[in-house]
């Protein structure tokens, strides 16, 4: 007499989020990256070619240096992880990579997490260059300590990448992820407060200003800049700016779909 066994299905994925899960997703896209070597050299290197330039630029005005080299050592790292996330994210989409991956027994804020940590160590190794670079090399003179400009660096990196992967949901084509750059990081960059005072702004311009996280990376890295403390406008700036990467990313998790294209 035999007996018919049950085939054996997959477990379901829960909605909370798995360290293993987590771990091994990110594992998986930093071996992928690891076999394209270019594209980490200029992940790493673009953001210290940048304030290089710049540092020379301003060669015979330190002091103009100083003022706008803090706050571009936070936007840069934002833009290139940006550009970076989205675009290989949308990569795994168009390949079918991701539909895979959603096949298995694996939870969407998993996925989101393990992307996210994965760039993320990028975006330490890339922040923890651009500031040693600046400050060690390029003479960027800042009142407050280095290991705060560093945080606020390394979370403007980790916003970035959370940007990245959340518009990846909505582009069709690497053309189309490249193309939401000027739609979502220029907007933010002239109205951060860099180019004139935010106060000095248009009244509405202002109070645009002030919902965007951008703005506060910038008032965040001119705290450290301008002070020996830590004030409670950079706790403030800091808290707004690790809460919108929290938020971007709970949003990619939302709109993440199971069909690609």
């Amino acid at each position: 007499m035999s007996t018919t066994r049950p085939a054996a299905t997959a477990p379901a994925p829960t909605g909370a989020l798995n360290l293993s899960r987590t771990t091994a997703t990110a594992a998986r896209v930093l071996r992928q990256l690891r076999h394209d070597p270019r594209t980490v050299a200029l992940m790493l290197l673009v953001p210290c070619l940048m304030l290089l330039l710049l540092r020379y630029v301003f060669d015979g005005s330190p002091h103009t240096f100083d003022n706008i080299g803090a706050s571009l050592l936070g936007i840069f790292p934002l833009i290139t992880m940006f550009l970076v996330t989205s675009i290989a994210t949308l990569r795994e989409r168009t390949s079918g990579t991701l539909e895979r991956l959603l096949a298995m027994p694996l939870g969407k804020g998993d996925l989101i997490a393990g992307y996210a940590l994965a760039f993320g160590t990028l975006a330490i190794i890339q922040s923890t260059l651009a500031t040693g670079l600046a400050l060690w090399f390029l003479g960027l003179d800042v009142t407050g300590s280095p290991w705060l400009l560093l945080l606020v660096a390394l979370l403007d990196a980790l916003l970035g990448t959370a940007l990245g992967l959340f518009v990846s949901a909505f582009a069709a084509s690497e053309f189309q992820a490249v193309q939401f750059m000027p739609a979502v990081i220029f907007p933010q960059l002239l109205l951060c407060g860099l180019f004139t005072p935010r106060d000095a702004m248009h009244p509405v311009l202002e109070t645009i200003s002030g919902v965007l996280p951008m703005s506060y990376a910038v008032d965040g890295m001119n705290e450290v800049l301008k002070h020996t403390d830590m004030t409670a406008a950079f706790v403030r700036d800091v808290l707004v700016v690790a809460g919108c990467a929290l938020l971007v990313l709970g949003l990619g998790a939302a709109t993440l779909r199971r069909r690609t294209v």
